[in-house]
């Protein structure tokens, strides 16, 4: 048993108002949010080790480490503007480097990033204090980071536990309760929480007794399952901990009284402890979120069946397979060498496509009421607020005049809470958050191209921008962990991407198919005719049973945070031996059920050994054996590492091993051969492909990757194709090192900056448009004066990028307008015509048209998804161009003529050219209609009750390390 905690004295640097019931109960923090107890006594400081070159550790994660708020901090914030202490601190750090990366320094670096050096370092001692005798936690001067040493691994996970409770408790339990389906009874019945709990109760429901199962499997598993299960229980303490000491001294988020769970004058209430169930149900939708890939095979059978009906089964086929791109040879790859992996078979067997029209989604909410049944909900803005968001140089509550400190008490006290009504009246996450979704980038050169001769890493993944953010920063310093960097709030008993002594990690989003759908038949127990009304069905035994129900009720009131008039429903989700049911239909006739089974399905705690691996430095001393621990790793990632010496490339997964004829492409008969090899339906265990099966590489001049394909011969989604993304990386970082440049971490740094606010189809796609109209002169003035400007705007980098700082428009800002109302109409004009409105319109099903800025709802990340690929094979073809993987034997734009073609792109550059700023920016409760600039954003989603300044576009990782080894162990 870990010893018992020292005597604890009263929370340090903590303003408490006047004496009184309010006064007590809302204590303010002046330094940090979480005004943490602190013990008498203090551990020795350890010298730490550290092989960073000068420059070579750094990293940022914004907008800042203190994710947590009492109430009186959140009406300071509502009335006065104020912001808690080290919220925001690195948001204007990562927001200036758009600006200043021309002629970047590595002296200059540290004004974009931070030491990321253990220990504190220059930045100074804010705070350290001991929550029990064998863990020291000491946060820095400058931005709060927790390092947390501890003198047992019990100790260290127990203050990580704690400092997350610190740090993102509120957050912690927004992202439990989706994880338990509950989101709505806990934060409020708001649409975009109704739409995320919806979300995932559909693709991840489970009952506690299944998180258990998972739970005791891996503890089972061997030593280092059981010394994960130990961590996690550890962790766990100091979480619950840390609850159980705010919720006694009164310093709890004030989230917990807006949204009814506590009482600011009683105290009343409780905050729920946290239990290892909790944990499975976090990492479920952390890693079906970034770590899933596959699905969608339904609506890949619709559309192979519409380019049978219109151009015949031979030739539709064939069609299909051109538009798919399962493997396109021009696809932008990160690694040398072929890895076949879910690929159509020659001779498939168990193939299903669904009759026409058949298909029925299958609706998981029942049992409406109130303003879940009248879809009654708080009026969204429609409107741009008047009230300015407070920037980065915001005072805390403790810098306010001692009136306005007594005029924060004296609402308290009288319970007005007013300032902060209708908070989370849009929801606590957006509607959408679980959508899958490419992020995060990487960029790596090896010590043959750099100046110092070490490698050199730049990566970082994007996880979407939050207030406060969904990863937090650490560093972990104990018995069998030496590790700093960043992992996911509520999840966070090991560094997940970061570095080690002396070598550094992250990940990208792999997306491979690990996610298969099965057509089951549908029956009724009593022996009568089934139809898509049935909800029994033929199981792994051939028996007909029940689907098995997997139910949350959920009801809701207003309250402060949540104004949402009251409500409730019952969500229902259906499981079968062959996963979760997502719709029915008919094949030939037969009523069917179409499921999903994902392979990391009952086995989402599985990855933690793989992590575990990752922060112990006995395990990871060097690239071999960083690959060799990724393998534990189940979901769909890339993996990426440094060190002095070398840079590694290895994607992980659970890929099932599919049996011979599978067609993991489109849907698969439940009662054919067809399926996975080994799989027992009780456990959802399977064959999986080994470590050698799985896009890896050592040492190659380079790396670089921002979700793209692996390798060739690794099936990738619809439309990866000839542009992609990651161009913009690899075309800048081959060109300098065909240059003869020697990269530094500034020059790297720089290099990732540029791409991240180029526009991929200005850049890729737009000569290719303008070569096409090329082809004779323009005679009409005005539309030559249009594509002049496009053309300048290529010439001049294809960047969507203010001129200087706050200078409130882009330069080129017209062509960049032009091209975003053109883009839908180009291929909208390009294409509909010769693949027909029916067909067209399922292809934008499977495959969405553009992923611009503006488009993209303020999250950053961009041009992920599109008909990139499409337009730059037809146009080549037009061209009369070399294209390796055409769409088929036809040219589309103007049917193969080049002045047809020609009159195509004029006709639908003009009407784009017509559209006004207003219609192409329509505006939004952020942004007034017409103002591309706010309209490209990336606006932090509040999770809390403090909100954050926008910035400028850029499609960049959200956490980004910067890294450079001078030596090693």
């Amino acid at each position: 048993m870990p010893p018992s905690p020292p005597p604890l004295s009263p929370p340090a640097r903590r303003r408490r108002f006047r004496a009184g019931a309010v006064g007590a109960a809302l204590a303010v923090v002046a330094s940090t949010v979480s005004a943490v107890p602190v013990a008498p006594a203090l551990a020795e400081p350890v010298a730490y080790e550290d092989y960073c070159a000068p420059a070579g550790c750094l990293d940022i994660l914004p907008p800042g480490q203190n994710g947590s708020a009492t109430l009186v901090e959140i009406l300071g914030h509502q009335v006065f503007g104020t912001r808690p202490a080290y919220s925001s601190s690195q948001l204007d750090m990562y927001d200036e480097l758009v600006h200043q990366y021309d002629n970047l320094t590595e002296e200059r670096l540290d004004e974009f990033f931070q030491d990321a050096t253990f220990g504190v370092g220059d930045a100074g001692v804010d705070r350290e204090y001991r929550p029990r005798e064998d863990v020291t936690i000491t946060r820095d001067a400058r931005h709060g980071i927790p390092h947390i040493e501890g003198t047992t691994r019990e100790g260290t996970m127990f203050g990580a536990g704690y400092a997350a409770g610190e740090d993102r408790l509120f957050l912690m339990d927004v992202l439990r309760r989706v994880g338990r389906g509950e989101l709505t009874s806990f934060a409020g019945g708001a649409e975009g929480n109704r739409g995320l709990e919806q979300d995932l109760w559909a693709t991840a429901p489970y009952t506690e007794e299944d998180k258990q199962a998972q739970i005791d499997r891996v503890a089972d598993s061997g030593e280092r399952g059981a010394q994960a299960l130990a961590d996690v229980d550890s962790y766990l303490e100091g979480v619950n901990a840390y609850i159980a000491e705010s919720d006694k001294g009164r310093y709890f988020p004030g989230e917990y009284v807006l949204t009814g769970h506590k009482n600011a004058i009683t105290n009343a209430g409780e905050i729920e402890p946290f239990t290892p169930t909790d944990v499975v149900g976090i990492a479920a939708m952390v890693g079906g979120i970034f770590g899933g890939g596959g699905g969608g095979e339904v609506q890949s059978a619709i559309v192979l069946a519409n380019f049978q009906d219109r151009y015949g089964a031979e030739e539709g086929l064939e069609l299909w397979r051109a538009w798919r791109m399962e493997n396109d040879p021009e696809a932008s790859v990160s690694v040398d060498g072929e890895f076949p992996y879910s690929q159509t078979p020659d001779d498939p067997v168990g193939e299903v496509i669904p009759d026409a029209g058949s298909v029925e989604p299958y609706d998981i909410v029942h049992d409406e009421y109130g303003s879940a049944a009248s879809d009654a909900s708080v009026a969204a803005a429609e409107s741009v607020s008047d009230e300015e968001v407070p920037g980065a140089d915001a005072p805390t509550v403790d810098d306010l005049t001692e009136e306005q400190r007594a005029e924060l008490e004296e609402m308290a006290e009288e319970g007005d809470l007013s300032a902060a009504e209708g908070i989370f009246d849009d929801g606590v996450l957006p509607e959408g958050f679980l959508d899958p979704r490419g992020m995060s980038n990487a960029l790596l050169v090896s010590g043959e191209h750099t100046e110092s001769g070490n490698p050199v890493a730049v990566m970082g993944p994007q996880t979407g921008y939050f207030s406060p953010q969904l990863l937090m920063l650490q560093e972990l310093q104990g018995p069998g962990i030496s590790a700093r960097g960043a992992s996911f709030a509520g999840v966070s008993f090991y560094v997940q991407m970061g570095r080690g002594v002396d070598y550094a990690w992250s990940a990208t989003s792999a997306g491979q198919d690990i996610t298969d759908t099965f057509a089951v038949e549908l029956c009724e127990t009593d022996g009568s005719a089934p139809t898509t009304s049935s909800r029994s069905y033929v199981n792994a035994s051939g028996d007909c049973v029940d689907f098995e129900s997997l139910s949350v009720s959920n009801d809701w009131t207003p309250t402060i945070a949540d104004q949402t008039p009251e409500g409730g429903y019952t969500l229902t989700s259906l499981r079968s031996d062959y996963g979760l049911v997502r719709s029915f239909a008919t094949v030939d006739g037969a009523p069917v059920a179409f499921t999903e089974l994902r392979s990391t399905y009952m086995r989402e705690v599985d990855s933690i050994l793989g992590f575990q691996r990752f922060n112990d430095p006995d395990e990871i001393t060097s690239a071999e054996s960083f690959t060799e621990a990724a393998g534990d790793i189940g979901y769909a990632f890339n993996w990426h590492y440094v060190d002095d010496e070398d840079i590694a490339f290895i994607n992980s997964g659970s890929n099932p091993m599919r049996i011979e004829g599978t067609n993991p492409n489109l849907p698969i008969d439940a009662s054919s051969s067809a399926g996975w090899s080994g799989w027992d339906p009780a456990t959802n265990e399977a064959d999986y492909h080994p470590k050698e099966d799985h896009p890896q590489q050592i040492n190659p001049d380079y790396i670089v990757n921002w979700n793209n394909k692996p390798a060739q011969g690794y099936t990738s989604g619809w439309s990866t194709g000839s542009v992609h993304r990651n161009d913009l990386l690899d075309a800048r970082v081959s060109g300098l090192i065909g240059e003869g440049h020697r990269f530094t971490t500034a020059s790297l740094t720089a290099t990732m900056m540029e791409a991240g606010v180029a526009d991929l189809r200005a850049e890729q796609v737009l000569p290719l448009l303008l070569e096409v109209i090329d082809s004779e002169e323009v005679d009409d003035p005005e539309l030559a004066a249009t594509v002049d400007s496009l053309r300048a705007w290529v010439d001049g980098g294809a960047l969507r990028r203010e001129p200087h700082r706050d200078a409130g428009y882009y330069d080129h800002a017209d062509a960049i307008r032009v091209l975003d109302a053109w883009w839908p109409i180009l291929v909208r004009a390009q294409f509909e015509p010769g693949l027909g409105e029916d067909l067209f319109t399922q292809i934008t099903r499977a495959a969405s048209v553009d992923e611009s800025p503006a488009r993209n709802g303020h999250v950053g990340s961009a041009f992920q998804y599109g008909w990139w690929s499409y337009v730059d094979k037809d146009l080549r073809t037009v061209l009369d161009r070399e294209v390796d993987g055409t769409l088929g034997d036809q040219a589309y734009c103007g049917e193969g003529d080049l002045g047809d073609c020609r009159t195509v792109l004029l006709d639908s550059l003009a009407q784009a050219a017509a559209v006004p700023a207003g219609e192409v920016y329509p505006g939004d409760g952020n942004c007034s209609a017409g103002d591309q600039l706010c309209a490209d954003t990336v606006i932090h989603q509040s999770v809390g009750g403090i909100d954050m300044w926008p910035i400028h576009w850029q499609n960049r990782p959200t956490y980004q390390l910067v890294y450079e080894f001078s030596g090693g162990r």
